[in-house]
């Protein structure tokens, strides 16, 4: 955990610059060998643009920065457990590990709702690690219970 905790407060302040921006508050970044190389949080409302989840925008940096769409060997850190789109792109992407903070119940795509990489059909192999971590759940309570308000 000690090794994770450095990422993973990484993530959590992507998170809050989301929340600031009245976003839902998800917070992501791509770690290769044991370097950050791109950091991202969500952008759908303020970017109108369905796409622009924290994963997406932060493989598309990674991508970039590294000069090719295969980011091997590269762990993606995240808030909250990837959604069907975002597991799908990690996939193409060829990320080795998903680590993530928080569950989606409604629209998780590892553990909660669908577990697409323990889909053995599939031709890619994604690890992944849930370290629960409050300050990520807590970020989204908030916000939603702002919103509900």
């Amino acid at each position: 955990m000690n090794y994770h905790k450095k990422f993973i407060d990484q993530a959590v302040k992507e998170a809050e610059k989301a929340l600031k921006k009245n976003e839902v508050p998800v917070g992501a970044i791509i770690v290769k060998d044991g370097k950050i190389i791109s950091k991202a949080h969500n952008q759908r409302i303020s970017k109108n643009n369905a796409l622009y989840h924290a994963e997406i925008l932060a493989i598309e940096k990674a991508c970039k920065k590294l000069k090719t769409w295969r980011l091997d060997d590269a762990v993606l850190y995240t808030t909250l457990e990837p959604c069907l789109m975002c597991t799908g792109a990690v996939m193409q992407a060829r990320i080795k590990k998903v680590v993530f903070c928080a569950k989606d119940e409604k629209g998780g795509a590892v553990l909660s709702k669908y577990t697409v990489f323990d889909d053995k059909k599939l031709p890619f192999n994604v690890e992944y690690e849930y370290i629960p971590d409050e300050r990520c759940s807590k970020l989204l309570k908030e916000f939603f219970k702002k919103l509900r308000d």
